[in-house]
């Protein structure tokens, strides 16, 4: 690596460390506790990492069925100020998530070539069902942060081992669903010549193909540079993303880093609105009245509380409104899939 992109890295993350510092300054921030299920994974490690920057974290809790002690040893040594641990194996579940604020799930199998996010399913709604079952019972009142694919089936087995626990609180339980933000935010700021830095796109409906909805007409700094076909490719990159990495890795692994970086941009929000940071904004997949359907992607406020409001769609173009229906039936019978799995397994 070139020095000037050493030095360029370094100031990044000097200046990430100030910006989390300020806002736990001007919060009186408390102990934090963050667990992370699943943490030896190619999404976990790189999570793990980020979490350990993060000065609001005080406690990292690295769980997986195998492989923490190493991951945990391994980012122990950075000089931040989060203590870590690292748990192996079901009998240390409990231990690692005790206590915990906010529990990060990103378990399971990753996709491969040719396998949809819909093939992951009968695995990664088994690993889910019992963690979940876990957290019900060690930290019940945390927020939960779903990454384990399908979100959009994930989510409602969670919420309904909950419910089966008398634990659940639809105000703590969340799909992760900023990947689908971070790449918008991306392709968009790449067609319209914006520095995308300064780039917001709000993204609604689930988390998987066309379930994925960018409000590209809601996009700041609005833009009169794109075309009508230039929206529908964008949107279309947008709900392929996943897909577009699994073939670039030709078959070796799936989005790991750029979700591992999302799921640190969504836990952090998560941390800042327990603290008390006013006007934490983040598009969340969670339960809903925003549609008919149960769980919904849209913006949400978070607070001390997690969901503090859930924002409605706003003004949509004639093009969303097409792809708002089009999402309905797919996402509500994923939905319904988890619901199904949950009360017969």
């Amino acid at each position: 690596m070139r020095p000037s992109l050493l030095r360029s890295a370094s100031q990044l993350v000097r200046r990430s460390r100030r910006d989390y510092s300020s806002a736990a300054a001007a919060a009186g921030q408390p102990e934090r506790k963050v667990a992370i299920l699943g943490a030896a994974g190619g999404i976990g490690q790189p999570l793990a990492l980020l979490m350990k920057l993060n000065p609001l974290v005080s406690s990292l809790s690295l769980y997986d069925i195998a492989g923490t002690p190493g991951v945990a040893a391994d980012v122990s040594h950075i000089n931040s100020p989060a203590l870590v641990k690292g748990f192996v194996g079901e009998e240390q579940l409990g231990e690692a998530l005790e206590g915990s604020d906010v529990v990060i799930i990103p378990a399971g199998v990753p996709r491969k070539p040719g396998m949809t996010r819909d093939d992951l399913f009968n695995i990664n709604a088994g690993i889910v069902k019992g963690l979940c079952t876990a957290i019900s019972k060690y930290c019940p009142n945390a927020l939960v942060n779903m990454i384990s694919n399908p979100v959009n089936s994930t989510v409602p087995i969670a919420a309904e081992v909950f419910k089966k626990a008398g634990t659940y609180d639809e105000k703590k339980l969340f799909g992760v669903t900023t990947l689908d933000v971070v790449r918008a935010k991306t392709f968009y700021a790449g067609k319209a010549s914006v520095p995308v830095t300064e780039v917001n796109v709000p993204v609604v409906g689930g988390h998987a193909g066309i379930t994925i909805l960018p409000l590209f007409s809601q996009a700041t700094p609005a833009t009169n540079a794109l075309s009508h076909e230039d929206i529908k490719a964008l949107t279309k990159r947008t709900q392929d993303g996943g897909t577009e990495v699994v073939e670039a890795k030709a078959g070796k692994g799936s989005a790991t880093l750029s979700m591992a970086y999302a799921g640190a941009v969504f836990a952090d929000a998560c941390l800042k609105g327990l603290n008390g940071v006013p006007d934490v904004v983040e598009c969340s997949f969670v339960q809903s009245t925003v549609t008919e359907l149960p769980f919904f992607a849209s913006k949400v406020r978070l607070g001390k509380n997690g969901v503090e409001e859930v924002h409605g769609l706003g003004q949509l173009s004639e093009f969303e409104k097409g792809g708002l229906e089009n999402l309905k039936g797919e996402l509500k019978s994923s939905i319904e899939k988890g619901i199904k799995f949950a009360h017969a397994n």
